[in-house]
């Protein structure tokens, strides 16, 4: 758990710094570019090349691509549709989706978990019951996509881990995990970036490097190898003890202008969701897996 709430504390001055000097000043694709290249140098020094099977180098790569190369793709998008507080409070959903991509992997699904994401999904649209739009709505979708790739990774990474229980210190193949991620960044930014909208003060560079060597850098790899010291439920949980932390960092130095109250009552209605899914739904979901067995 202490990779975990080390990193908890860490990110959670991401969200606001991507959210307030970066979205919509710098190309976004050039942003994950540049942080997911910086992680990539970071260890590059402590990469095994020999002796790690080329299998094992493929599914890192893989895992990597997905949890952060598109996951970032997805992320930084959301940052020109949402405010700050609203990209938090949407990621309180990788905890479901954790869950459902352990049961996919052992070839089992329960129609429960729907409650769950109605009852959620309704948190969300109080927040902006007096202003849904469509970039409100495209913004919630994004941001989806970044938890379910960021899920996928989490859980592709513990159980590679546990499967191949590789005899090499996971520092010296964690960079395969890395050149995965850069290979989508640059990929994205080949494709849509704007060469244009590049960093223009010193402040935004040094957001860009602090985000690329501590956040992606560091943060990964200790959240990763502290995934594989938890089980599923500890993850599941830790995955959202960021909201409140991210939060609370936004809204005490940079967005003191937030409306509280739909944001308290809708966030109430989305910790609702996920107290209902802990104490009634999963109950419900063993229930139906002893009677099918």
């Amino acid at each position: 758990m202490f990779y975990l709430s080390a990193v908890t504390l860490l990110w959670a001055f991401s969200f606001s710094l991507i959210g307030v000097y970066l979205a919509g000043q710098v190309d976004s694709w050039f942003s994950v570019l540049m942080r997911v290249a910086l992680a990539s140098l970071v260890f590059i020094p402590f990469t095994k090349f020999r002796a790690v099977p080329n299998k094992l180098k493929l599914k890192l790569m893989c895992i990597g691509g997905i949890q952060l190369g598109l996951m970032y793709c997805f992320y930084y998008q959301s940052f020109l549709l949402l405010s700050v507080p609203e990209v938090l409070l949407f990621t309180v959903f990788t905890p479901i989706y954790v869950t459902l991509i352990y049961d996919l992997l052992q070839r089992r699904f329960s129609p429960w978990y729907l409650v769950t994401a109605v009852i959620a999904v309704s948190g969300a649209a109080f927040i902006k019951f007096a202003g849904i739009n469509e970039n409100f709505i495209l913004g919630f979708m994004v941001v989806q996509g970044a938890n379910l790739c960021f899920a996928i990774g989490q859980v592709g990474y513990k159980y590679v881990m546990e499967q191949d229980e590789p005899d090499l210190p996971q520092h010296s193949i964690f960079g395969y995990f890395y050149f995965g991620a850069l290979c989508v960044a640059s990929v994205a930014f080949a494709l849509m970036g704007n060469i244009e909208k590049l960093p223009t003060t010193s402040l935004q560079w040094w957001v860009l490097t602090y985000l690329g060597v501590i956040a992606s850098g560091v943060g990964y790899f200790a959240w990763n190898k502290g995934a594989c010291l938890v089980n599923a439920g500890a993850l599941a949980v830790m995955n959202n003890v960021l909201v409140p932390a991210g939060l609370i960092v936004n809204i005490v130095i940079w967005n003191r202008d937030v409306d509280l109250v739909s944001l308290s009552i809708g966030g109430a209605i989305i910790l609702l969701s996920l107290w209902i899914n802990e104490t009634w739904v999963k109950k419900k979901v063993e229930q139906q897996y002893q009677v099918q067995r």
